[in-house]
């Protein structure tokens, strides 16, 4: 597997465990790679090591490391000062959702472009400090007015509120159908009937 490789590449295998350890949660063996690349240990453990020098070689802001075991990718300690800064910005920026963050999300997917109004008509409270906190959070976007007496503004949702719900688009949200379906296996009971 190591012949493949050109001076100053990485080889297809290395290319593979490079992929594999960046993905990884733990430290991943010389066994585990070698059955993922249908090689020898001997094989697997010198495709590492040449990964190893070539990431060394190259620069690059992601090593590897040996320990308990087996392998996984690090920054190098040239970087980790940066690092550290950004995963404490990005810790301290997560966005906790309330329940009634929640709720008046759910209300402005399913019905946007909807107004504060509206919300509130539906959720049958007043929404108006969940809507900023929701704004702030760059989860909600102001979409224009309704025409209409007072002109009050629209909104809708945006590529963050996708983004940290794991959709690519609002219409893979389940319908109200899907939500109301028994569970697989699940029972009926304790359920209310919504027809």
């Amino acid at each position: 597997m190591c012949s493949s490789m050109t001076p100053g590449a990485i080889s297809d295998a290395g290319r593979k465990i490079q992929a594999v350890l960046f993905v990884a949660q733990s430290p991943v063996s010389v066994g585990e790679i070698a059955e993922l690349l249908s090689a020898p240990p001997s094989v697997a453990a010198g495709e590492i090591e040449a990964l190893a020098r070539f990431l060394e070689n190259a620069g690059s802001a992601l090593l590897l490391q040996e320990v308990a075991g087996g392998w996984r990718m690090v920054t190098a300690p040239d970087v980790g000062e940066v690092v550290a800064r950004f995963r404490d910005t990005a810790l301290t920026q997560k966005i906790r959702l309330s329940r009634a963050a929640i709720e008046t999300l759910a209300v402005i997917a399913y019905n946007q472009p909807v107004t504060r109004g509206e919300v509130e008509d539906i959720r049958g409270v007043r929404c108006e400090r969940v809507i900023e906190t929701l704004l702030a959070h760059g989860m909600l976007r102001i979409a224009g007015r309704k025409r209409g007496t007072g002109s009050p503004l629209l909104y809708r949702t945006t590529d963050l509120f996708l983004e940290t719900f794991g959709l690519s688009a609002i219409s893979e949200l389940p319908t109200l159908e899907e939500l109301l379906e028994p569970a697989p296996g699940g029972s009926d009971e304790g359920r209310e009937d919504y027809s």
